[in-house]
């Protein structure tokens, strides 16, 4: 599958991840690798196509992101977009500057090679997504224009060299037909075979895990999530007994987490598992704690410690399994160097070194959409795979200010209501993330003749492609209404509930 592939590199820009899903969605394999991979590298991956992504930076400035231009003599067909554009002109002999009228959004793109194999099957006037303050002036010796805009060179073409470069974004969504435009590129003029499939990729890990694994034994910390279940259910597979999971349970978990866990992969699938009760550890750590900063810490550092002494009881486990996939992949070798640190990141992990495990990650190669299509295809029950996230310090990160087990009980609870009446309006599917937070705020309430004093409790539902920005679900008031009703009726602690309607950003998804 991989040397029927297309090499994408990197160069900083915020689509570069929707780019390689837009490509493996037509059934080729596409891969990441930052600009700077050695040339040997890219060309010992045997692609079929390299495209070449956006980026933040100006080609003509020192420093600029650039590559050895024996990238384009080597008979594999290349597009550039926007920064891939402005980089393949300069590099061979042509002029980018600054544009006297930058664009941001949507123009009207004007196809000027009507018969041009990239744009084949597109109307001649069509719209496309800009994100630029420079462009090209002067294309370089040999490349002509195929297509523009009333204010730049949109597109241009080495039809020799087989070398593509467009202006605009056609990955994003605002870009009509530029999914179209990709699919030209990746079977008329990279000529791919559609082989990437979930299927094969089942069938192909499987045997490389027998192969690596052979008689060993493998260790992994299943939480319950969709990531560390679909790497369990695929190791499984491929080893049987052989693998040993280890779920905590934290006391912070969702209502029944624990129970369904070992019902569903345990129980059903015959996994070996072995569940830890490790819910008055936890809560005794916390006791008193309300930064969030010091909940994460002490949540990540007594999940590794639990963990660590369960590991030490085994024998002959030779082999950690984690449930990486490709974005964190990704991620950690961005080439836009540090960010700053928000909060700490949501999944706990930094299992210690001294663990002396060889890794084992079967879903690095995976984006979420794809691990969740591998899971279905294992027969994994969709309510277990399509849940939305969960944060690895659980419901700690949802109460605010001081854990206890009343809380967590309160708040598992309420969570399990908003959840199953989404379901019941078919509504969990239509949002991207879901679930109640518990404040350190109690307000009086009368319920019957009875006055109350009690928590106030918000509903948070958002709504995002990507994860990096999202917009608060716009929930029918009739809905929000029944939940309500239920929680304050049906959650003895909870009598007044809130509806969160902040966006990310300036707010983040979780309140913690």
């Amino acid at each position: 599958m991989k040397e029927n592939s297309i090499v994408i590199l990197d160069f900083g820009s915020q689509y570069n991840q929707l780019i390689a899903r837009r490509v493996r969605e037509m059934g080729v394999y596409a891969e990441v690798v930052p600009y700077f991979e050695p040339l040997e590298n890219i060309i010992a991956r045997k692609p079929k196509g390299i495209i070449l992504s956006g980026g933040p930076a100006s080609v003509y400035l020192e420093g600029a992101p650039t590559i050895d231009k024996a990238i384009y003599d080597l008979g594999i067909p290349v597009l550039g977009i926007c920064y891939g554009m402005q980089l393949t002109t300069q590099l061979l002999g042509g002029v980018v500057e600054r544009a006297d009228k930058q664009e941001f959004g949507k123009a009207e793109l004007v196809i000027d090679h009507k018969n041009s194999p990239f744009y084949e099957a597109i109307p001649n006037l069509n719209q496309v997504w800009m994100s630029h303050g420079d462009h090209v002036t002067k294309m370089a010796p040999g490349f002509e224009q195929i297509a523009h805009t009333d204010s730049c060179i949109a597109a241009a073409a080495d039809y020799s060299r087989n070398i593509f470069c467009v202006q605009y974004h056609p990955e994003v969504t605002h870009s009509v037909y530029g999914t179209q435009m990709l699919k030209n590129f990746v079977f008329e003029i990279a000529k791919c075979e559609k082989n990437w499939s979930m299927g094969n990729y089942i069938e192909q890990t499987v045997k490389s895990i027998k192969e690596k694994v052979g008689d060993k034994k493998v260790l992994l910390g299943l939480s319950g999530g969709v990531d560390s279940s679909v790497a369990a259910m695929l190791i499984h597979k491929a080893i049987g007994d052989q693998l040993i999971c280890i779920f905590v349970d934290t006391g912070l978990l969702r209502k029944d987490e624990a129970k369904n866990v070992m019902e569903v992969y345990g129980k059903h699938f015959h996994m070996n598992i072995k569940c830890v009760d490790a819910e008055a550890r936890f809560l005794e750590k916390l006791k008193g704690v309300s930064d969030p900063e010091s909940k994460r810490k002490i949540i990540g550092h007594e999940f590794i410690e639990v963990f660590n002494e369960e590991a030490t009881k085994l024998t002959d486990v030779e082999f950690l399994a984690q449930g990486t996939i490709y974005p964190d992949v990704i991620e950690s070798q961005s080439v836009k160097g540090p960010s700053v640190t928000i909060k700490s990141h949501h999944n706990v992990g930094g299992l210690p070194e001294d663990l002396k495990f060889q890794l084992l990650e079967p879903l690095r190669e995976l984006f979420k959409d794809e691990v969740r299509a591998v899971g279905r295809e294992m027969g994994i029950p969709d309510y277990m795979i399509d849940r939305h996230p969960f944060p690895g310090p659980g419901l700690g990160i949802r109460i605010l200010g001081d854990v206890d087990k009343e809380k967590a009980d309160i708040l598992r609870e309420a969570d399990a209501i908003f959840i199953e009446e989404l379901r019941n309006a078919d509504l969990y599917q239509k949002v991207s993330q879901a679930f109640v937070v518990l404040l350190p705020v109690k307000s009086v309430g009368v319920m019957g003749d009875e006055r109350t004093y009690e928590y106030t409790a918000v509903l948070r539902s958002a709504d995002t492609i990507d994860f990096m920005t999202a917009t608060w679900s716009r929930l029918p008031y009739e809905f929000l209404d029944k939940v309500s009703n239920r929680i304050i009726n049906e959650v003895k602690g909870i009598n007044r509930l809130t509806y969160d309607i902040s966006s990310k950003p300036p707010a983040t998804i979780e309140w913690e």
